[in-house]
């Protein structure tokens, strides 16, 4: 069985994120004490004949502060147990959560009379900072909607059942900032800009003009097969170290054209080969 303990700062939607789990059959419990993590195991592993393949728990601020620094070792003795264990860390920068906690008008766990709502969001990232540490997949829900981390979490953990590592390309624009979920950032700036083309300014790197555009362009072809024996060189020795999340993200200045067409030709590319490659375009939405 495989548990997946979900986890990150208090707005960044980790409730959202178990409900997407518990719609895809997942059993989930939310808020359970940390420490409690390898009887729940030992239990499910016991009984998943009977009802579930796959459990998740939600961890977050509400536990006891001193679980956090055994967050390893607990996992270890889940893991001793034969049970394959995965953590989602999920976050978002600092504007996003007080904007988010401002239109909902909940309160932060971590707040109170003497602690305002921004010295809470700082002291649950250094609470939770263990957990961050050992975390499988980190998810910044930024830029993200309730329904795109539905379909994220689905598709990603719905293919995550399969054995091979999934992949993740991510295109984004530099003025936007950079995608703090990273594992790999590749730099395509220096590449000819199809926004200088006053005909292809209003269109994406989706659009099949700036594609023929940019195929045009020797550098591009370069860039494109740079990025792709990177990562066919490197990856499978990520994935020989039992590693089941990866996002690679790709970046030009605005993150509508160039970006967008070298992750979709890489996500095409590695199609061909992984069973578990998404495109996400982080400007597009």
């Amino acid at each position: 069985m495989r548990l997946i303990v979900v986890s990150g700062l208090s707005g960044s939607g980790k409730t959202i994120a178990l409900q997407a789990m518990e719609d895809m059959g997942i059993y989930c419990i939310d808020n359970l004490p940390f420490k409690l993590l390898p009887s729940l195991a030992a239990h499910l592993k016991n009984v998943q004949r009977l009802h579930y393949k796959d459990a998740a728990v939600g961890i977050d601020a509400r536990n006891l502060a001193d679980d956090f620094e055994d967050f390893s070792a607990i996992l270890e003795q889940v893991r001793d147990l034969g049970v394959k264990c995965e953590t989602l860390f999920l976050t978002a920068d600092d504007p996003t959560l007080l904007k988010r906690f401002s239109e909902t008008r909940r309160k932060h766990p971590l707040s109170g009379a003497d602690v305002p709502l921004n010295e809470a969001i700082e002291a649950e990232r250094r609470l939770l900072s263990p957990v961050a540490a050992d975390a499988d997949w980190h998810l910044d829900t930024s830029h993200t909607n309730v329904h795109q981390l539905r379909t994220l979490v689905r598709e990603r953990l719905g293919r995550g059942e399969e054995q091979s590592l999934s992949m993740l390309f991510l295109s984004f624009g530099y003025k936007h900032g950079l995608p703090p979920d990273a594992d790999f950032v590749f730099d395509v700036r220096c590449l000819p800009n199809p926004y200088w083309e006053p005909h292809l300014r209003p269109l994406t790197g989706a659009d099949a003009q700036v594609r023929a555009f940019l195929e045009q362009q020797p550098a591009v072809g370069r860039m494109f097969e740079g990025i792709r024996d990177f990562l066919e060189t490197w990856v499978p020795h990520f994935e020989a170290e039992n590693r089941s999340y990866m996002t690679v993200a790709v970046g030009c200045t605005g993150g509508y054209h160039r970006s967008v067409y070298l992750v979709e030709r890489l996500a095409t590319h590695f199609r061909k080969s992984r069973s578990n490659v998404l495109a996400r375009h982080r400007e597009l939405t």
